[in-house]
């Protein structure tokens, strides 16, 4: 009996075939070429450089074999990493070509988990587990922290391979080559899969419509066949403009950490961070500093419905530089389905190290904890469907940084255009505001 992929497979699929393959492809052709035209898309020096070096390292024909594992996460049930690990797959590359990909469902590669690691606060008491697995070892912000934990698991699973790097894929990827490449009608198929709703037909495809087209359960997949033969089959025909705009794209999903990519080749993945694709945590940063991570815990996939803005208020001029911190969720779905429901996320706000919390609203129960050389506050914060919440945070911020004030914010994996508005007092009284849509980490416009 032939093998049933999932959609997690094919999105994976979609992502390996061209990212890995055929844009590091187009890359190797302009940079033999002489000419550097990619330059228009990857603004950054340090970018085209590490694409290049990437592109070398996954094309050259060496007859060695590069193993990698994949975190497909699934942002529509978003994680601290990215979003939830359903599946991750096994790719082998020699000679610029692969050798092996197989796909595994982790709940069931989870069976295979001892259970021996207690999980994180609080999913036990949330989501009534009681040991700690490979779908839920993303629950760290940084990005290697999630890489080392998912490869931990996998060992302790009795997994044999040995890997040169894990790469971290959200579904958004798919919704960025239909950016390219165009809507897409499958024959026997209703309805178009373009940029906007892709993700989300699928979803409603293989988990509803099905029945209703008279399609057996055990084939109601096939679509994702057919959808990845006519995406491959444009990709290849693609003119040298549609592939400068894909590799454009893939710049966009890198610096979104919709792509993350951890290597154990020191070179490499200093240029992955140097490029700003690593997923760190800035550990180094000594100014203002702030970081929001959600965690859906048990509430489906309702993060397609859920839309948060940040309102951030410094206020420098008082004997204690003071921070108010307003984020607002909005729940838009009206009503329950099969993949919606009320929200639920455990929400952590990082802030400098020795920042101290004040006051508090909608967010009972706080944890306080140093981590990655900052402190976070976390709470669980509840928005019923087609209701907004708005949870806010007062604290002191450390006086050091009234001196030379500045201000990153980074941006979680898998959550993308997020409003923040900022507005700071500064010493002398003086107040300037600022307005931001957060696609990659923001560093304040100064």
């Amino acid at each position: 009996m032939a093998k049933k992929y999932s959609l997690k497979f094919w999105i994976i699929f979609w992502t390996v075939s061209v990212v890995l393959l055929v844009a590091f492809y187009f890359i190797l052709q302009i940079k033999n070429s002489g000419s550097k035209p990619v330059m228009n898309y990857l603004p950054v020096e340090q970018k085209y450089k590490a694409v290049s070096l990437f592109a070398d390292y996954f094309l050259v024909k060496d007859d060695q074999e590069r193993i990698f594992l994949l975190l497909l996460q699934n942002n529509m049930e978003i994680r601290p990493g990215g979003g939830f690990i359903g599946a991750f797959g096994i790719l082998k590359i020699k000679n610029g070509k692969i050798t092996e990909f197989q796909i595994h469902d982790t709940s069931n590669f989870d069976g295979r988990i001892p259970d021996t690691l207690s999980p994180p606060y609080p999913m036990k008491e949330t989501l009534r587990i009681n040991s700690w697995k490979l779908r839920d070892s993303n629950w760290s912000p940084d990005f290697p922290v999630n890489a080392k934990k998912a490869e931990e698991f996998y060992y302790l699973g009795q997994g044999q391979e040995q890997f040169d790097g894990i790469i971290g894929i959200t579904a958004n990827v798919l919704t960025s080559f239909l950016k390219v490449i165009g809507p897409i009608q499958i024959e026997g198929y209703p309805g178009t899969y373009d940029s906007e709703k892709a993700i989300i037909n699928l979803e409603y495809q293989v988990e509803k419509a099905f029945e209703e087209q008279g399609i057996a359960r055990g084939e109601r997949k096939s679509v994702m066949n057919d959808l990845t033969r006519e995406i491959l089959k444009r990709v290849f025909a693609m003119s040298n403009v549609q592939r400068l705009k894909l590799l454009g794209i893939i710049n966009e999903d890198l610096n979104r950490k919709d792509i993350q990519l951890y290597f154990k080749d020191e070179k490499l993945e200093k240029a992955a961070i140097e490029a700003g694709w690593g997923g760190l945590i800035d550990k180094n940063w000594k100014h203002d500093y702030l970081m929001l991570i959600d965690a859906n815990l048990g509430a489906w996939k309702s993060d397609y419905h859920v839309k948060r803005s940040l309102d951030y208020a410094v206020d420098l001029s008082g004997e204690k530089p003071k921070a108010v911190l307003k984020i607002t969720y909005n729940h838009t779905a009206k009503q329950k389905d099969f993949m919606t429901n009320d929200y639920l996320t455990y929400a952590r706000v990082y802030t400098p190290n020795r920042s101290w919390l004040t006051g508090r609203k909608n967010f009972d129960d706080v944890k306080f904890v140093e981590d990655l050389g900052k402190k976070y506050y976390g709470a669980t914060v509840k928005v019923l469907l087609g209701e907004s919440k708005t949870v806010e945070l007062e604290y002191d911020l450390p006086p050091e940084i009234v001196e030379n004030y500045n201000l990153k914010i980074q941006k979680q994996a898998g959550v993308n255009d997020v409003p923040v508005s900022v507005s700071i007092i500064q010493k002398n009284g003086q107040k300037k505001n600022y307005t931001y849509i957060m696609n990659s980490d923001i560093i304040l416009d100064k």
